[in-house]
């Protein structure tokens, strides 16, 4: 059955650009549902919305529901409730996708996970039904993204932060605020171990994608894990089950879904599979660097080899020299797509990484930067260009299992910064030293120990974090073999399988950042390389991690899904 859609964008006061869609499908070769629709349009008049979101809950369509959530959405935006207006439009992207009746699958809706606001379907949509000119088609005009975190990627691939100013005037004027997750009691309730049977939960995805229907947000959230502490095999029941504490979430002002208690951000499907797909393939590793050009080298050090000593009243201006003289620089992604989900975190927590080191972002002052640990003696320096290193990886310190193997424990799950000093030659390459000067190895490990407090005060760094904790187990399933214990070819989620994750705009490049800092007269700016490289396979394999564990074996007997449907793909271990 074909569809016809017509469209109607409604402007959000006080943001140029950003719209809500209210999009009215009809399909050509059936007869429309009047009733239903003049319903829907005699309670809108009335200003009856919650009658009308209950009209639409009983639609079973998710084309159909879609349309109905969309016009309750304009016209919740039109009656100036932006909050009711965003959390419809929400429930509509859901139901985008191959539902929609275009048989596309570069959205979440049908396809994908429901994490945070994504609004790609309805992106899609508004593009291929209205003239533009759009940037990202035609290179000039209008642009749209999903919610934006901490960074913005423009049309070209260009990635930059957004400053306070511009994130707060998008969230007061999108009428974002905290708002409960749609979820059931069940899922809601607070629990120290909960069980999450991948293999299950893969099979459900398979069976909704299947019958067209969206995934909902329950499996995109996981359950509510927030934290992986076991992966459990249990080969008589075919059940492969990541473990660890869970509650209810919420959306927070950003559209992020957090833990309602603590406001850590819950473990998600899409990166799940994103990862999974990279050890299924026999990737190594995954992760990203953000690489200066040889040319900006070379135009950086003949500039400072140029320089004069100079007033400090001049030194703004000569920084800012250097900064146009190092240009921009190029970001690599390697082992996942490059517009996932776990691509966009990476890199995104790798550049903010570096700001804290030059002191252009501030998390607080226990958390100091390059230029804050810099001794006297180093301050009295003429100005010069260090060539510092510095790179996330993952710390764990240790990774147990039972007799059996079928059980195992994460412990001590955290992040590691590294550092290296480089040597930058007149080609203008970096050099290897494989040495760390005093300063830069002191932030690297102040880093460290602060990266508890990093992750609670900018959710990339968590998001981080539980992306390495999720791609530790992908290894782990891949070097244990335990998919074949638990006879489970992956399914939707091997790398050929049906289920799609959302995607994002594919960082490319970044401008350059530089800073200094003056003392009596005399300037030092850093320029930083490094990345994220997410070798998780080394940590299974590492042999000094490894221990057996006999009470891995009471807690394995513990886990076992006793009484719990075959279909249900979740539950929580009484102790």
């Amino acid at each position: 059955m074909s569809c016809s859609r017509s469209l109607s964008l409604c402007r959000v006061a006080g943001l140029s650009g950003v719209f809500i869609l209210s999009a009215v499908f009809a399909a050509s070769e059936a007869p429309p549902k009047t009733d239903r629709t003049q319903q829907v349009k005699d309670h809108l008049d009335a200003g009856e919305f919650g009658l009308v979101l209950d009209l639409a809950a009983e639609e079973t369509n998710p084309t159909d529901k879609a349309a109905l959530l969309s016009q309750i959405a304009a016209a919740q935006l039109e009656a100036g409730d932006l909050r009711s207006s965003t959390a419809t439009v929400r429930r509509a992207t859901r139901l985008f996708g191959k539902g929609a009746g275009n048989g596309s699958q570069s959205g979440r809706g049908a396809f994908g996970g429901g994490s945070g606001a994504d609004f790609s379907s309805l992106m899609d949509l508004i593009q291929q039904n209205t003239s533009g000119p759009w940037s990202e088609g035609d290179g000039v005009g209008g642009s749209m993204s999903p919610f934006e975190t901490g960074v913005r990627v423009a049309p070209d691939g260009v990635l930059r932060c957004l400053t306070n100013a511009e994130q707060s005037r998008v969230l007061e004027s999108l009428g974002m605020f905290a708002r409960a997750a749609d979820i059931n009691l069940d899922v809601a309730r607070p629990s120290d171990l909960r069980i999450v049977s991948l293999s299950r939960l893969e099979r459900a995805v398979a069976a909704r994608l299947e019958g067209g229907q969206p995934i909902p947000e329950t499996m995109a959230q996981l359950a509510g894990l927030s934290q992986i502490r076991y992966v459990f095999v249990h080969p008589e029941s075919n059940d492969l089950a990541i473990a660890g504490p869970a509650e209810g979430w919420q959306y927070n002002a950003k559209g992020q879904p957090v833990t309602i208690s603590n406001g850590r951000p819950t473990l998600q499907l899409d990166d799940l599979v994103t990862v999974l797909r990279t050890f299924a393939r026999g990737d190594a590793d995954f992760g990203c660097s953000i690489n200066t050009r040889d040319s900006g080298i070379r135009a950086l050090t003949d500039y400072v080899a140029q320089s004069t000593s100079m007033q400090p009243a001049a030194v703004k201006g000569w920084v800012n020299e250097l900064q146009k003289k190092l240009g921009r620089q190029d970001v690599e992604i390697w082992g996942v797509p490059s517009d996932s989900r776990v691509a966009r975190v990476i890199v995104e927590a790798d550049y903010r990484m570096k700001l804290i080191g030059i002191d252009k972002l501030n998390l607080g002052k226990d958390i100091p930067s390059y230029f804050d640990l810099l001794p006297v003696a180093q301050q009295k320096n003429a100005q010069t260009v260090d060539a510092l290193r510095w790179w996330l990886t993952m710390k764990y310190d240790g990774l147990t299992h039972s007799s059996s193997k079928n059980a195992f424990e994460i412990q001590g799950s955290s992040v590691l910064c590294q550092s290296e000093n480089q040597m930058l030659t007149t080609d203008g390459k970096h050099l290897s030293t494989g040495q760390s000067g005093s300063t830069n190895r002191l932030f690297a490990e102040t880093f460290t120990a602060n990266y508890g407090k990093l992750a609670a005060r900018d959710l990339v760094f968590a998001d981080a974090q539980n992306i390495f904790d999720l791609a530790l187990v992908s290894a782990l399933i891949h070097h244990e073999k335990l998919d074949r214990k638990a006879n489970w070819n992956l399914g939707s989620f091997a790398p050929s399988g049906e289920y799609i994750p959302a995607r994002y705009a594919v960082p490319k490049e970044i401008d350059s950042v530089v800073n200094h800092r003056t003392y009596r007269g005399k300037d030092i700016v850093v320029q930083v390389a490094g990345g994220v490289r997410a070798d998780l396979m080394s940590v299974v394999r590492d042999v000094d991690l490894r221990k057996q564990s006999t009470q891995l074996d009471e807690v394995l007997g513990s886990s076992v899904p006793r009484e719990v449907p075959s279909r249900r793909w979740w539950w929580d271990v009484r102790w």
